[in-house]
């Protein structure tokens, strides 16, 4: 007698009931759990749904549902640290906290009630349309509308690593922000100044060599002198400049090391921390004239700490700085004295150099702008990408797109004709 094999129906086949006219509800199962999604519409456009779900499931791109609104995933990612969907490490809290502003304030407010799994580029598209409508209106920098689309991305970029949607819809937007229209980006993402990396610096193309002694000069009679003339000759961060200590300068060896920074942030205030990346961890090689300035400084602080007026001829090698003395402190209030590990509030520091760069006729400029005005002269010179990206402590990749939107300068067309005379004469045997 043969037996009769019934085969019973594979719950991955899922299953369709009607619950009313053009409405179905669609079952299937994820990694072993049943769901079920309500669909409008004719049966035959619900069996295409249907084999859509069992698709991505087959092809391992299916997530499970969830009401999660885009709003609840910003907390949750801001919550985690915002780390991106490639380095998968979390920003800094400064960092952080500005992540947080510019998504609650541009994005939430238009798409935070949209759950995160039925977020479509259409209505990012709308959202860009609208910063650009403020942007044009000047109610809006173009820069942060950049940086707006930058965090909204690694955000959406993360929440499909997670697989909390199947598709970042990122990826079908029509049109992104596009910073200063035909003006470069900054060496950095992430200035040194966060509250005025938006505005737009009329000095993006660079000092002639004459312009910027014309400005650090200018600054002679300031106690920022000392500050100014290291960040032209090092193109050091602000930051970093003002976190120096005697300790990390080498007179002898004419070298200066980079190993911490500030940080300035409202949850833990004015603190240390390590180099915004390894490459920030560095050592830079210095000019016997920024030294003599350097040490100028060094003597006037230990006048300070020694008690002993100007002019007065005494063996300050003898004077002690304290192990954490900072290069540049802040200043003393009246009536008090100098103490020589408290630090210069950092964005002081800048809008002291703004104030005085406008009475020079360098109106705009900003301090973060000798930076790239380092890196400039060095590659214009012929110095390697790699060697002037170590020296700044950047990428050299963003250091070489960077210098690549950069106008040309008279340095640079200069070293481009010699290079090509000696080129020509080599070949040419002349």
């Amino acid at each position: 007698m043969t037996r009769r094999v019934v085969r019973k129906r594979s719950h991955g086949d899922g299953g369709i009931d009607q619950r009313g006219e053009n409405t179905f509800r669609l079952r299937y199962r994820v990694n072993g759990k049943r769901f079920a999604k309500t669909f409008r519409g004719p049966l035959t456009e619900a069996r295409k749904e249907l084999r859509k779900l069992l698709k991505a499931k087959d092809d391992g791109l299916a997530v499970e549902p969830s009401k999660l609104t885009l709003a609840g995933w910003i907390t949750l990612w801001i919550d985690s640290g915002a780390p991106g969907p490639k380095n998968k490490r979390k920003v800094g809290q400064r960092t952080l906290e500005r992540y947080e502003q510019l998504l609650k304030e541009h994005v939430v407010p238009v798409l935070g009630a949209t759950a995160l799994q039925v977020l479509q580029a259409s209505a990012i598209d709308k959202l860009y349309a609208g910063l650009d409508g403020k942007v044009i209106r000047d109610e809006l920098a173009p820069r942060t509308a950049r940086h707006v689309h930058t965090v909204f991305n690694a955000c959406l970029g993360m929440a499909e690593l997670k697989r909390l949607v199947a598709v970042n819809p990122m990826r079908f937007v029509g049109q992104i922000p596009n910073p200063n229209p035909g003006k470069p980006e900054a060496v950095d993402l992430e200035a040194d100044d966060v509250d005025g990396a938006d505005e737009v610096d009329e000095h993006d193309e660079g000092l002639s060599e004459a312009e910027l002694k014309t400005l650090v000069t200018g600054f002679k009679p300031s106690s920022l002198y000392p500050i100014i003339v290291l960040a032209a000759a090092t193109g050091a961060r602000r930051n970093e400049v003002l976190a120096l200590r005697w300790s990390d300068l080498d007179a002898d060896k004419k070298t200066l090391r980079i190993e911490r920074a500030w940080e300035h942030t409202k949850k833990f205030g004015l603190r240390l921390k390590p180099p915004k990346t390894e490459r920030g961890r560095r050592s830079i090689d210095l000019d016997e004239a920024t030294i003599a300035v350097l040490l100028a400084e060094k003597d006037r602080l230990q006048r300070i700490v020694a008690g002993v007026p100007d002019g007065v001829d005494v063996d300050l090698s003898l004077v002690k700085l304290p192990a954490r003395a900072l290069m540049f402190p802040a200043l003393p209030e009246p009536g008090n004295g100098c103490v020589l590990t408290a630090p210069r509030v950092p964005r002081n520091v800048s809008k002291e150099f703004r104030r005085r760069a406008d009475l020079l006729k360098f109106k705009g400029i900003k301090l973060h702008t000798l930076r790239g005005v380092h890196a400039t002269a060095l590659l214009d010179a012929g110095i390697g990408v790699h060697i002037v990206a170590k020296r700044i402590g950047d990428d050299p990749a963003t250091l070489l797109r960077w210098y690549a939107k950069r106008k040309r300068t008279q340095a640079a067309d200069t070293a481009v004709s010699a290079a090509l005379t000696s080129l020509a004469a080599g070949f040419l045997g002349k």
